[in-house]
């Protein structure tokens, strides 16, 4: 299947609720356009589970929307990108924060409950390396390096970074990451590891990024992967470690990321859409609406990296045939 038959065809361990926010603000119908009504108010609920790379996004959606709507209340959770994706295909969600694409089961689980959904790219991301900030052997780490840290063969062997590397100091590795519900869990796998899940099991996981960034600034040995967001959000307290995908060190940025040259590490980030939901939820239908009209602004406020002038282009298009 391809990504353009999807985006129209079809349209997320434990939950962390991260964000619930009640949007009561201005009387009046919603200037959003697509979802207000004619002459109504909006009211009623969002829905949103899933990334929690992506909530700190669609949470500041939210809370620029309580400007626009009036009685509606959004809720925004974490389980992971694949445990979003398994309430979402139950009808659970009206909308699924997702840090990676989703797959070939994901769609026949939706496509067997009747879900059909629209795909969104609403960012982009450099998936972050980050090390304690007492770390000053480790500011490049090749892909392989990475491998050797996080392969599944280095399960209960690879314990030390000298064995990473000879010249870094016998120290021991203190690994956090992702559960196995989380997008950024399968793409890193599959970016570094070669196979999406491929992974070693002894470390320390959590669905809540900020477990890993506490985990991280606690031992001088540890390190760790998740989106740029939360490690600007942290950035006096870790230390970001360059990738060498082939090309020379490369340090995760807006920019590297923008002009290709972060790599394996660069993602898009997405929102799924119940088209159900849309269709017959106004205050589904004017969040999504504000979501794709405000982009620039929502994305500056979380600190995300912005998508570019035709990822822009390709989002207001696929919006606008959502109300067709």
């Amino acid at each position: 299947m391809t990504r353009t038959t999807l985006r129209r065809r079809v349209a997320p361990a434990a939950v962390v609720c991260a964000a619930t926010l009640v949007l009561a603000a201005c009387g009046g119908q919603s200037s959003s356009g697509g979802g207000g009504g004619e002459g109504g108010e909006l009211a009623g609920q969002v829905l949103v589970d899933g990334s929690s790379t992506v909530e700190p996004l669609t949470s500041a959606a939210a809370e620029f929307y309580a400007e626009e709507a009036a009685g509606v209340k959004v809720t925004v959770a974490t389980s992971g990108t694949g445990g979003g994706f398994e309430k979402f295909c139950a009808s659970e969600t009206d909308i699924s924060n997702a840090s990676r694409a989703i797959e070939e089961d994901e769609i026949a689980a939706c496509e067997a409950a009747g879900i059909e959904f629209t795909e969104l790219q609403v960012a982009n991301d450099a998936l972050t390396v980050v090390v304690n900030p007492e770390n000053d052997w480790a500011n490049c780490l090749t892909t392989q390096q990475l491998m050797t840290i996080w392969a599944p063969a280095s399960e209960g062997q690879v314990t030390n970074w000298n064995q990473v590397d000879p010249s870094f100091p016998d120290e021991p590795l203190a690994l956090f990451g992702p559960g196995t519900d989380s997008g950024t869990f399968d793409y890193f796998t599959e970016a570094i590891n070669g196979e999406e899940g491929a992974s070693r099991a002894d470390y320390q996981s959590s669905e809540d990024d900020n477990v890993l960034v506490q985990g991280v600034q606690g031992a001088r040995g540890a390190t760790s992967y998740f989106g740029f967001t939360y490690f600007e959000e942290n950035q006096d307290t870790l230390k970001a470690v360059q990738v060498d995908g082939g090309q020379g060190c490369v340090t995760p940025s807006a920019q590297t990321v923008q002009d290709g040259t972060y790599v394996p590490l660069a993602r898009p980030l997405f929102i799924y859409v119940s088209n159900q939901a849309y269709t017959e939820k106004p205050q589904v239908a004017g969040f999504v609406d504000f979501y794709a009209q405000q982009i620039d602004q929502i994305t500056g406020a979380a600190q995300f990296v912005a998508l570019n002038k035709d990822q822009k282009s390709e989002l207001s298009d696929t919006v606008g045939q959502l109300g067709q």
